[in-house]
């Protein structure tokens, strides 16, 4: 079993390449990799409960939402999708740290 930490900067509103994103990230989690989405700048608008195209389909890929992106953009935790965590960029260092396959989307 692979580990991956997958990196969407991306919203589904501005690439239609998102969903493909996301179907990879379900694929390989499907596959018996440990997968990891981290959402980062306009990729936290699908970490929220109402968003079109959000991640609420994802339900083996653990989503990880950037703490500051979620900021700048006003979204509150209160809003997120369930299963959505919050974390800091430095997830992203200790992704890469434990040798995960780290792939920005």
């Amino acid at each position: 079993m692979a580990k991956y930490f997958l990196i969407e900067s991306r919203s589904s509103f501005d690439s239609t390449q998102v969903t493909q994103n996301y179907q990879l990230a379900s694929d390989l989690a499907n596959a018996g990799n440990e997968t990891t989405l981290f959402l980062v700048e306009n990729g936290v608008l699908a970490a929220r409960a109402t968003a079109a195209n959000g991640v609420a389909t994802l339900n083996t890929v653990n989503i990880l939402a950037d703490d500051f992106s979620l900021r700048e953009r006003g979204i509150s935790e209160t809003e997120l999708d369930n299963g959505v965590k919050v974390a800091s960029i430095a997830a992203v260092v200790d992704a890469m740290a434990e040798g995960q396959k780290t792939i920005w989307l």
